[in-house]
């Protein structure tokens, strides 16, 4: 069995656990220990039972144990039980401790037989038990009884998993002797987590209600449906002998007379029964626990690790104050090479996101909307000639489009300033959790340094809108971006008026006589005033200049041999277009060539020849009625566009500028050197630092477990690990064990381990079934089918 050191490897696997319970079952799930798994009434219950030699489960019908149950066993001069949940009370009467187990089972499952997986935790000091830590899981069921949920059989399977999934997990399948041992689920649901039966051991109980002319020899000696650890033979006290208040001692005496006196297993009475069991359960337990002691040190050095920093910040909480608050906003907001987030945007990086991203596609979202902006020119124009007929395109129109399109500033940028603030108000959240120790001091905190970020909030927000009023002041026109002008007084003075090109391209003139040098191609310029051409696209040698006043175009059909798309523009009063031609006929390559210039043109105010009436028979829309005016809307729509594109772009300089001076260098500064000593104002200096009753507990428990780990951390290195231990047995060939028939949603269908498909071991016929002389707890109908043992 090991040396000393190695058997007390169990005990402070026990103190672990406990220390390590309020962590979560996650954790405490990868520690060393026995799964009992079996189905209903296969005997689990009454083997752990031998073992204390005491009663102190509960038993009924259906799912008893409807919680897990993590029973440590410790030798002890003394006997009594101790529940994890009662910290500090002692049981010392056995009926007590098992009402305990009702009552705790009652209070997370009711009284409708559902199960739980939280676990309730019993230590047994005992003279008469070997140190062991077994948990008894529900016992596997196919149908749902009472008010159990409809899916019972799965959730059992589930929470069985839960435990037996785990490599640190040894897997004590129970099977009662009269049933068919190939389709054991608890064999079944080990033969899944476990393939090569590293870790599975095999208990045979009710060996003593076996059919007539039946033995299990050949299965306890390993020689049919072999278990690569074997199997071990029990006999339990009967249903009988329980009501009757059979001592344990009495029915562990009978027992060993059971396999001394029987013909088919006295040659290995040594091997079986209780006390055998639970010697090979210390035994390989602790093996087990050596074997896998490189892995579970790991585990533990893992756990140390992930507490290490929050146990140094308990240790020295009172050093992290008021200055260290200040250095993690400082850090957030400007950037720090240490420490790096490389999953989340810090608060700086999320505020530079919004100066150079979202707030851009804001402002690009207001001038977005071109049809809007032109017909809000189209009204300002003729509302400012009134009555009147204009001849020049009025600056005065061109001023109240430009304030209407700086005034909608307004709402980005407040929109803007509203972003800003929470990013900071978020990032001063995030480093106040740190002071979540002291809740006083947290929510004082929390109060001043966001009521200080409203306050600048405001005054950053009349600054801003101070900002937008001084540039609706004043237009200015003569600024140098600005393309309209070159020192024009007046916008209607067109000899200096830079007009705005609205397509360029090549076209060819398609009706030029072949004696004057037939159709060429030319690059022609239009704009809002007149349609120009050059002889080639550097624009240095102009052919001709075309005013499109009083021009129309129509569509020229195409000829019979040409590739080319043909329109024509020609002069409303009969006038020549171009020297001695009435119409100018121009030429393209594609369609989308013609449609696009056909566009521009209405842009310019060149309407088609015939335009389309309304529904009313009205005649063309109003905003084609009138193409003077549409090259109007043109000329200041271009204006509009250039003079805006200087304020967005001034906006979006000074923005990020303005917030960083007045909010979050104030904020910064604020906090650096004025919250301390509005802190100190309050005069509660002391009862600033008082911690919650809950996160004092919480403290106390991070350190003790800090503690209890780095103890179990030291004690494992103490321990010897070129100890001599039983070897484990060979390979075997289990591939008569049925693969499980788990369901897809089942928490197994995602754990690891390979499924048996092997054919069925056929079943050897029984002499019928037997029923137990002193009322014992009678198998099921599906057990008395399939009877798996050997004739005598």
């Amino acid at each position: 069995m090991g040396n000393r050191g190695m058997e007390d490897l169990i005990p402070l696997v026990n103190r672990l656990r406990d220390a390590l319970s309020s962590v979560g079952e996650s954790c405490s799930l990868h520690l060393p220990q026995i799964a009992v798994v079996g189905g209903q009434s296969a005997g689990k219950s009454s083997v752990l039972e031998n073992f204390v030699g005491r009663d102190f489960l509960p038993r009924g019908s259906g799912i008893v144990t409807r919680r897990p149950l993590i029973l440590q066993l410790l030798s002890d001069n003394t006997e009594y039980g101790e529940f994890l949940h009662c910290q500090g009370k002692k049981f010392t009467d056995f009926d007590e401790i098992r009402k305990e187990i009702e009552t705790e089972t009652r209070r997370l499952t009711g009284s409708n037989k559902a199960i739980s997986p939280v676990p309730i935790h019993l230590r047994i000091h005992s003279p008469h038990v070997l140190n062991l830590t077994l948990v008894d899981l529900p016992g596997i069921t196919k149908v749902p009884v009472g008010d159990q949920p409809t899916d019972i059989e799965y959730q059992v399977r589930d929470m069985i998993m839960q435990y037996i999934c785990k490599e640190n997990c040894l897997i004590l399948a129970v099977t009662p002797a009269n049933t068919d041992l190939a389709n054991s689920d608890a064999l079944k649901l080990a033969k899944d987590v476990d393939p090569q039966g590293l870790r599975t051991i095999g208990v045979i109980t009710k060996l003593d209600l076996m059919d007539e002319g039946t033995n299990a020899r050949q299965i306890l000696e390993n020689k049919l449906l072999p278990l690569r650890r074997g199997y071990i033979g029990v006999v339990n006290r009967s249903q009988k002998d329980i009501d009757g208040k059979k001592d344990i001692k009495e029915a562990l005496r009978a027992e060993k007379e059971f396999f001394l006196s029987h013909p088919a297993y006295k040659h290995m009475s040594e091997k079986m029964g209780t006390p055998y069991l639970q010697r090979i359960l210390n035994q390989q337990l602790t093996n087990h626990i050596r074997d896998t002691l490189p892995a579970f040190r790991s585990h533990l050095q893992s756990q140390l690790l992930a507490l290490k920093k929050e146990a140094e910040d308990y240790m020295h909480q009172s050093v992290y104050t008021y200055s260290r608050f200040a250095v993690d906003f400082d850090k957030l907001i400007e950037g720090s090479g240490d420490k790096v987030d490389t999953v989340n945007l810090s608060g700086g990086a999320k505020i530079n996101r919004i100066f150079h991203e979202r707030f851009p596609y804001e402002l690009i979202k207001i001038g977005s909307d071109e049809g809007k902006l032109r017909t809000e020119i189209n009204y300002a124009i003729r509302n400012t000639h009134g009555v009147r007929t204009g001849l020049f395109t009025p600056d005065t129109a061109f001023e109240a489009i430009v304030k209407k399109q700086i005034s909608r500033l307004k709402g980005p940028c407040v929109k803007f300033i509203d972003m800003v603030s929470q990013e900071l108000t978020t990032t001063v959240y995030q480093c106040i959790d740190k002071l979540s120790s002291f809740p006083k001091l947290r929510d004082e905190t929390e109060r001043i340094v966001t009521t200080e970020i409203r306050e600048l909030e405001t005054k950053c927000r009349d600054q801003v809108m101070l900002l937008i009023d001084i540039q609706l002041a004043y237009i200015n026109t003569k600024h140098e971006d600005f393309v309209g002008f070159n020192n024009s007084p007046q916008m209607h003075n067109h000899s200096n008026t830079k007009i705005a090109v609205i397509r360029k391209g090549w076209l060819t003139i398609n009706n030029i006589g072949i004696m004057k040098g037939g159709a060429k191609e030319y690059w022609f310029i239009l704009s809002a005033e007149n349609l120009s051409w050059f002889k080639d696209d550097k624009e240095k040698e102009k052919k001709y200049m075309l005013p499109l006043d009083n021009l129309k175009l129509r569509d020229v059909e195409k000829g019979f041999m040409s590739s080319k798309y043909v329109f024509a523009i020609f002069n409303t009063e009969l006038r020549n277009v171009y020297k001695d031609y009435k119409c100018l006929e121009l030429a393209c390559n594609s369609q989308e060539e013609l449609d696009s210039w056909k566009a521009s043109l209405l842009r310019a105010g060149v309407y088609p020849e015939k335009v389309a009436v309304d529904g009313q028979g009205n005649g063309p829309p109003e905003n084609l009625s009138d193409p003077q005016l549409e090259r109007q809307v043109e000329t200041i729509s271009n204006l509009v566009d250039s003079y805006m594109g200087i304020i967005y772009k001034t906006v979006r300089d000074l923005m990020p500028k303005t917030m960083m001076h007045l909010m979050i260098n104030s904020v910064k500064e604020f906090i650096s050197s004025e919250l301390l000593a509005q802190l100190y104002a309050l005069g509660e200096c002391s009862a600033l630092m008082d911690e919650s009753p809950e996160q004092q507990q919480h403290r106390v428990e991070v350190l003790q477990k800090h503690a209890a780990l780095k103890e179990a951390l030291a004690a494992i290195g103490e321990i010897s690990t070129s100890t001599c231990t039983t070897p484990l047995p060979p390979p075997v060939d289990s591939s008569w064990i049925k693969p499980s028939s788990l369901p897809k949603n089942s928490a197994a269908s995602g754990k690891p381990g390979i499924r048996s498909h092997a054919p069925p071991v056929p079943r050897v016929p029984s002499a019928g079934p037997k029923s137990s002389p002193n009322g014992s707890r009678q198998p099921t109908s599906q057990q008395n089918r399939t009877p798996a043992l050997v004739p005598r």
